[in-house]
């Protein structure tokens, strides 16, 4: 081996490493997080094997309201509107198995069925029989599939640019592939590039703060969050949605940004195709978190609905 080689070697060597130190994001101090992200009425529970980071705010015999954020979101995500509505409704927020101060759970279990279990065992635990679910992407798949399991258990159904259908990467009955970036992202997550990943999400860039990427980038970075979302996707496995929405008869609020560039707004037939009970609102000039960017908006929307 010549010299020229050897050098080329250790330059090469030292240019990992350097990448290595300068993108290495390491996790959260969880003392930090909890004091900043875990406010009253915040609280914690174990259900099914894993550790529930929730809130549950409001008079305890009101009509109760159970909101489900979004995929790598938290429960802050509702903080405005749980705000509003918690003066005439008992509001359930809680951060996702796998996601928040939730973080990863031993049983490392992030199927939907697992999802279903922790929820409902919550509402179990806090002696809630039957409630209205508002879920957003995510959370929206998981309300609408709650509505098909558990349909004695549903008073309301509000879908926010719902997932569950098939999308590029993520077929029916085959679990997605992996990739290179999803995997590093257990190792390094350089504010910039979650920045650049959660723009798409606001028709309005300017809607994505400085305080609001700083909580995201927080939160992603707690305790085994980023491992528990990859594993998530991992274990992602879609099944064909429609013989499921076809069997809900709650009434059902789809609500959606015209400017959702993540689930665009054409998918919401598919909706209204297959709940026979459902009805939409589009939100003018709103992206993929209305919640988010403009919660004045989908608030009086999901107000009017909620309204006996």
């Amino acid at each position: 081996m010549t010299n020229l080689v050897k050098a080329m070697i250790v330059l090469l060597f030292a240019g990992i490493v350097a990448c290595v130190y300068l993108l290495w994001t390491p996790d959260k101090d969880p003392a930090h997080l909890l004091e900043k992200y875990a406010q009253s009425p915040s609280a914690f529970t174990t259900i099914a094997g894993t550790k529930l980071h929730y809130r549950d705010s409001g008079p305890k015999t009101a009509p109760v309201l159970v909101f489900l954020h979004g995929f790598g979101s938290s429960l802050h995500t509702w903080d405005t509107w749980a705000a509003a509505l918690d003066k005439d409704y008992r509001v359930i927020r809680l951060d996702l198995p796998g996601f928040g101060l939730s973080g990863e759970n031993t049983e490392n279990d992030f199927s939907d069925s697992h999802d279903l279990a922790v929820i409902m065992g919550l509402l179990d635990t806090l002696h809630i029989n039957k409630a209205s679910f508002i879920g957003n992407s995510l959370g929206g798949k998981l309300a609408w599939q709650i509505a098909y399991t558990y349909p004695e258990r549903v008073e309301k159904l509000i879908l926010i640019s719902p997932d569950g259908f098939a999308s590029e990467g993520f077929e029916y009955n085959k679990q997605p592939d992996s990739s290179f970036m999803l995997n590093a992202m257990v190792w390094t997550l350089p504010k910039p590039a979650l920045k650049m990943n959660l723009l798409p999400a606001y028709a309005d860039p300017n809607s994505l703060t400085t305080s609001l990427l700083n909580r995201y980038h927080d939160l992603m970075c707690a305790p085994g969050v980023r491992k528990s979302i990859a594993t998530r996707v991992h274990q992602t496995l879609l099944k064909d949605p429609v013989p499921m929405l076809k069997s809900i008869r709650a009434d059902t609020l789809l609500i959606w940004g015209e400017r959702d560039a993540m689930i665009p707004v054409a998918n919401a037939k598919d909706y209204m195709g297959a709940i026979a009970t459902s009805r939409l609102v589009v939100l003018p000039d709103i992206g993929h978190l209305p919640q988010e960017e403009q919660p004045q908006l989908g608030l009086l929307a999901l107000q009017k609905f909620l309204q006996p």
